[in-house]
């Protein structure tokens, strides 16, 4: 064969190969239209966590869609996010129930047609019975996961559990220390001087009296401190490194890490401990509302509750959530008994003068 007819018979399979390829035979023009989201992405603006391939994946696969994350570290960095022009950039938001009223009073976010999220139905009725995401007859977050800032320690080296947050100032523990780089830090210096025994909101209120009583008892404990943590992931680290051995952290800490053979354990103490509920909420100007409500009823399923609690270790909305675990998993995030554990937390709510707080925290900070 010479080189010329050689080269015609190229062509015609290379022409032949290419409308295969594209879907230029009958077989593929005839089959149905995907009804998938194809080719959009959903941008996430979200705790720590929260954006794990555990679950995610699974929505991309079904909607043909891509989910991006941005991780913020505290209520107040989504917020400034939010302010600072990622209105414009983000869809689902992860707001904790410090700022979730405040978005709504901000006209931050949109209300969500519960037509579209039928799994709201099937979620825990203390959680949607709250109302602080509620304004005019319409609900503007949902539920998706709650846990408490529970006191963590490393049990290889403190065989006691502990039974007070006190023994943060134990001079043993110079140096081992870790707290979140947050106002939280205010609320549980209010809890050890028991001001919420009798008024939950009071932590949330502070008098200038009590802001500089937390001031002071933070101040004192600073000699203990080796980092104020400002991720899950830092406060993670500093644990494996065995660069601490006690600290405030969410049980995404103990969940994540005793995976890989250490012994971590969290308690509630005597005086209590407070905790965060987190709503899945859409921003206001987000194109893709549509597409964010099927996102927010794909991880509230049961199911996919079932494998967010497996990444995170957190309690979950959906109890039903339970018959995809085992009893131990169950126990574990005390979704078997979310009513009564959650009657041991004192659930984060709006702080009226969040500017003093922080001022206040910047000040324990910065001495």
């Amino acid at each position: 064969m010479n080189k010329k007819r050689w080269s015609k018979v190229l062509l015609a399979l290379s022409c032949s190969l290419a409308l295969t390829a594209c879907g230029g035979d009958k077989q593929s023009s005839s089959q149905p239209k995907t009804t998938k989201s194809d080719g959009k992405t959903l941008n996430l603006l979200t705790w720590e966590g929260y954006a794990d391939p555990k679950f995610v994946k699974g929505f991309e696969e079904k909607y043909g869609v891509k989910v991006t994350a941005t991780y913020f570290g505290s209520s107040d960095e989504l917020v400034s996010k939010l302010k600072g022009g990622g209105g414009n950039v983000y869809d689902v938001i992860s707001p904790s129930s410090d700022v979730a009223g405040y978005l709504v009073k901000e006209n931050l976010v949109s209300p969500i047609d519960l037509d579209n999220v039928p799994n709201y139905k099937r979620l825990a009725s203390k959680l949607v019975e709250m109302d602080d995401v509620k304004k005019d007859g319409k609900v503007y977050g949902i539920p998706f996961t709650w846990g408490p800032d529970s006191l963590i320690y490393d049990a290889d080296v403190i065989k006691n559990e502990p039974d007070s947050w006190n023994i943060f100032w134990d001079p043993k523990y110079k140096g081992k220390v870790s707290l979140w780089d947050d106002i939280s830090n205010i609320y549980l210096a209010g809890q050890m001087d028991g001001l919420d025994k009798n008024d939950p909101s009071a932590l949330y209120n502070m008098t200038n009296k009590q802001l500089q009583d937390a001031k002071k008892k933070l101040l004192d404990l600073k000699p203990q401190i080796r980092k104020y943590w400002t991720s899950a992931g830092e406060l993670n680290d500093l644990f494996s490194n065995k660069e601490v051995v006690l600290a405030v952290g969410w049980p995404l800490t103990p969940t994540t890490l005793n995976a890989t053979g250490r012994n971590l354990k969290e308690v509630i103490p005597k005086e209590g401990i407070t905790g965060w509920i987190d709503r899945l909420m859409i921003v206001k100007s987000s194109p893709n509302k549509e597409l964010a409500e099927k996102y927010i009823n794909y991880v509230t399923d049961a199911k996919t509750q079932k494998l967010v609690s497996d990444a995170t270790g957190y309690g979950v909305a959906n109890k039903d959530a339970a018959k995809h675990m085992s009893p131990e998993q169950a126990k574990s995030i005390h979704i078997d008994d979310m009513e009564n554990y959650m009657k041991r937390i004192n659930f984060w709510q709006i702080v009226k003068d969040r500017n003093q707080y922080n001022e206040v925290w910047n000040e324990v900070k910065a001495q």
